[in-house]
């Protein structure tokens, strides 16, 4: 196995474990909106935009 899949790998089973142990609601206040959601709704969706970004950073360095 690759050493790159090998560090992708513990970095999702870290984001997963940490995802798990935060479930309690909490009030997200983006200007002059407050939305209350779940802790897991919120670390997951900040994951999903970090992976993408960094997905398409890399993406656009590799010409």
């Amino acid at each position: 196995m690759k050493p790159k899949t090998i560090v992708t790998l513990i970095l999702i089973a870290l984001a997963i474990v940490i995802v798990i142990q935060n479930s309690e609601m909490v009030t997200v206040q983006l200007f002059f909106w407050k939305i209350m959601m779940s802790r897991i709704i919120f670390l997951v969706g900040l994951l999903v935009v970090g992976f993408s970004l960094g997905f398409l950073v890399a993406k656009m360095t590799q010409k």
